[in-house]
């Protein structure tokens, strides 16, 4: 188990202390949403966690199938509803990858982005598209 503390700053600022590490974040309600937008909010934090957990599990895939994927990148673009209730719509999600690497472990490596922990968590509802790019 993880524990995260937060703090309400004021002014739709708030603070995340991770329990482990003492790391900190921030964030601020968007400009849409009566903010600033001078951090992450917390539905950008979907995003980055959606992005970073399959950059993640690909990377472990990699590393089972011992090969090297340093430099990949994901972009990973949010759609909020224009209908209340307010909440993501989408999630698109573009990786790509810059080495070459064969047909087969190119499929072992999508297959462990699509069961990365956060696409599984997520809400049916929000369609998450997904475009690999290779080499």
């Amino acid at each position: 188990m993880v524990a995260i503390q937060f703090e309400y700053q004021g002014d739709l600022h708030c603070r995340a202390i991770h329990g482990p590490s003492g790391s900190e974040l921030n964030t601020d309600a968007p400009k849409d949403n009566q903010g600033r937008g001078e951090s992450f909010s917390p539905t950008d934090l979907v995003a980055t966690a959606l992005g970073s957990c399959m950059l993640t599990v690909m990377g472990i895939a990699a590393r089972t199938l011992n090969i090297d994927i340093s430099g990949a990148t994901a972009t990973v673009e949010k759609e909020m509803t224009a209908a209340p209730p307010r909440r993501i719509k989408s999630l698109t999600v573009r990786i790509r990858v810059p080495q070459s690497i064969s047909a087969e472990n190119r499929q072992k490596l999508e297959r462990a982005a699509h069961t990365c922990p956060v696409h599984k968590s997520l809400h049916p509802d929000i369609q998450t598209p997904i475009e690999f790019t290779w080499g």
